[in-house]
C-alpha cells in the first residue's frame, strides 16, 4: 500500500510541479520563495494526503495549499498591505495587438510582477495556467463574483502599465525628416 500511495504522490510531483512552481512565481515573485512554496505545498501532500478524499482534486488542492502558505508568510512578515483602488471613470486607450506583440514576454512578466497578489494571482491563474473562473475560486478560496471582478481589475491595471510603456517608447522616437534645422547644401 506504501508503494502504491508512492507511485501516485510521484505521479502528482511529475503532473503537477511545473504548473505549481510558475504559479509561486508569480505570487513570490522570487526563485528562493517560489521554491520554498512549492516544496511546502508537495511535503504537506506528501504528510497529509492520505486525508484527499478525492485523488482527482489533487491539482486544485496542491494550488489551494501553496496559495494559503503564501498568505501565510505575507501575514507573518507583514507583507500584505491593504490597497484601496480608485475605480477611473476615463476611457483607457487600447493597444494595439502589435505593441503587445513587440514587447518581449519577459517585459510583459515585469508588468505582470507590479500588480498587487490579490490582482496577480486570478490573472496568473486564468491566463497562464487556464483554470476557470470556478477552479479559481476554490483555489483562492474567494467568490466566483470576486474572482470577474480581480480579473477586470487586473486587466485594467496591466492595460494601464502596458499603455505608459508604449507611450514611453513612442516617446522616445525621433522624427528627422522634421528637423528645422536642417540645411541644404543650396542654401
Amino acid at each position: 500500500m506504501a508503494q502504491q500511495n508512492a507511485l501516485n504522490f510521484e505521479q502528482v510531483v511529475h503532473l503537477y510541479y511545473e504548473a505549481l512552481y510558475r504559479f509561486a512565481i508569480g505570487l513570490a515573485r522570487n526563485v528562493p520563495d517560489a521554491c520554498d512554496l512549492t516544496q511546502e505545498a508537495f511535503y504537506r501532500l506528501a504528510t497529509k494526503g492520505a486525508a484527499l478524499r478525492d485523488p482527482s482534486k489533487a491539482k486544485s488542492w496542491l494550488f489551494t495549499t501553496l496559495h494559503r502558505e503564501y498568505l501565510s508568510r505575507c501575514r507573518r512578515e507583514n507583507r500584505f498591505p491593504h490597497h484601496v483602488i480608485e475605480e477611473s471613470s476615463q476611457e483607457l486607450p487600447t493597444v494595439s495587438p502589435e505593441t503587445v506583440e513587440a514587447m518581449e514576454a519577459s517585459e510583459v512578466m515585469e508588468f505582470l510582477m507590479e500588480l498587487d497578489e490579490p490582482f496577480r494571482a486570478p490573472l496568473v491563474l486564468f491566463y497562464l495556467k487556464d483554470h476557470s473562473y470556478r477552479e479559481i475560486a476554490e483555489i483562492l478560496e474567494i467568490p466566483v463574483g470576486t474572482v470577474m471582478s480581480r480579473l477586470s481589475r487586473a486587466k485594467t491595471m496591466l492595460r494601464k502599465l502596458l499603455t505608459r510603456k508604449a507611450s514611453q517608447a513612442n516617446s522616445k522616437i525621433v522624427n528627422l525628416s522634421a528637423n528645422p534645422t536642417h540645411k541644404t547644401a543650396q542654401s
